[in-house]
């Protein structure tokens, strides 16, 4: 199978954050400080990537603020050519700071956001966090970059979808992700207390339609859809190890961020192995690609060229079997595994779960 480039990179630079997200999708055994690699090392990533054919790279985490180096890291990105972005909760991050990101090459800023409502956010992130994201917000419009919003949409924030939107026209976003909650990691661990109720998801969706026409030109609205209500299975990255791929703060290299929940897939590391072989030719990066994998009703589907049989990691999360049809999909046989857990999610909208531990 001829494997054509990847066009993007998620360096994940930092497990370590100062918030406590429970709708988190890393890993809930998270890498250690003393296991990451280093400003020299991530250098070296980063021209492999643009040799590859990489042209833009998140720095996330984690909080990448965290990184002493991440000056130098952001430097490297830019030196190889990669358009940079930086994805950050915001807390750290000052205008001497700021400055000397963007001096070294940083083009572009995603905050994330859990709420409106100042309270309600710093009880959802778990910390005193929301001054930071204003100041985070007012200093990254003053320098010059882009500024684009994060909010992952769940049961305690998502009736506040329209005072979100407004939140971010006073922050000067100029364009806000809402994206329902992925369900794995720790958000796969609390996914009781974040799955939405279905009213709550129309009367977003409705929200969003009417948001959107009344904006035109001034916010672009992105809205990650709820596969878990919507009975669709979402395409699995643009297709597993298709267009882009994601090194974990150890130099694990996965198709996406989710993988690394994947068992015996043994996924390579940038320390044993060059990118470009692990993205050609690795058995975890060839697992899933093409239609040779499916089973039916995947192999037969007219959807299977746009969706590409769903979500691998979503399959295994709910049924053991990274080979079967993502359950979220209308016309998997285990698609009840996901109509039972909508159908019998609280009703209350006040429930909220809170992550363990810090990192």
């Amino acid at each position: 199978m001829t494997v054509a480039p990847p066009w993007a990179l998620l360096a994940e630079l930092t497990h370590g954050c100062p918030l406590r997200c429970a709708y988190c999708s890393n890993p809930v055994e998270l890498i250690s400080r003393s296991r990451e690699l280093n400003a020299e090392q991530w250098a070296d990533v980063l021209r492999q990537a643009a040799d590859l054919g990489v042209v833009q790279t998140h720095l996330s985490g984690g909080e990448p603020l965290l990184r002493r180096d991440l000056t130098q890291v952001v430097e490297a990105a830019d030196t190889a050519g990669l358009y940079t972005q930086l994805v950050t909760s915001g807390v750290g991050l000052h205008e001497r700071r700021l400055a000397e990101l963007r001096d070294a090459g940083l083009r572009c800023v995603q905050l994330s956001v859990q709420h409106a409502d100042p309270h309600a956010a710093e009880l959802i992130a778990g910390s005193r966090s929301f001054a930071a994201k204003e100041r985070a917000a007012r200093l990254v419009r003053a320098a010059g970059l882009p500024l684009g919003l994060n909010v992952v949409l769940h049961r305690a924030n998502i009736d506040a979808l329209d005072h979100l939107i407004s939140l971010g026209l006073d922050w000067g976003a100029e364009r806000i992700e809402l994206a329902n909650t992925q369900f794995y990691g720790w958000a796969l661990r609390n996914r009781t207390a974040l799955l939405p109720t279905r009213d709550q998801v129309e009367r977003a969706r409705a929200t969003v339609t009417r948001r959107r026409e009344q904006l035109i030109g001034a916010l672009e609205l992105i809205w990650v859809a709820p596969d878990y209500l919507d009975g669709t299975a979402k395409p699995c990255m643009g297709g597993w190890g298709a267009v882009s791929l994601t090194v974990a703060p150890d130099g694990t290299v996965l198709p996406c961020p989710a993988a690394a929940s994947l068992p015996d897939r043994d996924p390579p590391n940038v320390r044993d192995h060059p990118l470009d072989w692990i993205w050609r030719e690795s058995k975890a990066f060839n697992a899933f690609r093409g239609e040779g994998w499916m089973r039916d009703p995947c192999r037969t589907c007219a959807l299977r060229t746009t969706d590409f049989g769903g979500c691998r990691c979503q399959a295994h999360a709910l049924t053991g079997d990274a080979t079967r049809t993502d359950p979220a999909c209308r016309h998997a046989p285990d698609h009840h595994l996901v109509r039972t857990l909508v159908d019998e999610s609280p009703r209350t909208t006040s429930a909220y779960a809170y992550r363990e531990g810090g990192s």
